[in-house]
């Protein structure tokens, strides 16, 4: 009797050991599919700072497209996170003002914008900004660069303070706030200015 019991456990164990090592293998494909899609799809990022207030808080929970700019070519109005120029190890969000090849003017919170296509230019209608600003200044935007500015005009340190931000150093455009709760939304912040 024990020969036969002894023998009815060993399939039992090799089936225990064979679903344990499927689960591993489960867990660790997950793991790395998880990996690759944070490193080169969407990342998580939460808000940190007032500089893109009232558009986004301290606290929000959004994820970024890593994917789009890869695709097409990032437009005017895209809210974006990027590796800041000044602090490379830090990644900041802001709002894409100035695209390659425009000539940004700013006379307090009034933007206008010249190119190719408007030689004349152009003002920035920007209802949402609330903080109102005092700089004045003109800059060329040079190809691969683009001019970014935070909506809390007062409160961001953007392109107004160390320049223009090379393309390279784009990370993603802000696909979706996911908290909080009362405020999901897709392309936060996204306004179209043409």
């Amino acid at each position: 009797m024990d020969q036969i019991s002894t023998q009815a456990q060993e399939p039992q164990k090799k089936s225990t050991f064979r679903l344990f090592l499927e689960n591993i293998l489960y867990i660790a494909s997950a793991v790395v599919l998880a990996l690759i899609v944070q490193q080169f799809i969407i990342r998580p990022f939460i808000v940190n700072g007032a500089s893109m207030d009232p558009t986004l808080k301290t606290g929000d929970y959004l994820l970024i497209d890593e994917v789009s700019y890869r695709l097409r070519e990032p437009e005017r109005g895209d809210v974006v996170v990027f590796r800041s120029p000044p602090e490379p190890t830090k990644f900041f969000i802001k709002r894409i003002i100035g695209l390659p090849g425009d000539t940004v003017s700013i006379e307090g919170s009034k933007v206008t914008i010249k190119n190719a296509e408007n030689p004349k230019g152009f003002v920035l209608s920007e209802p949402f900004i609330t903080h109102a600003s005092v700089n004045s200044m003109t800059v060329n935007v040079p190809t691969d660069e683009y001019f970014v500015m935070g909506d809390n005009r007062n409160g961001s340190f953007d392109s107004r303070s160390w320049g223009t931000l090379p393309k390279a150093n784009l990370r993603g455009r802000a696909l979706l706030r996911l908290l909080p709760l009362k405020e999901i939304d897709y392309l936060p912040g996204k306004i179209n200015y043409e």
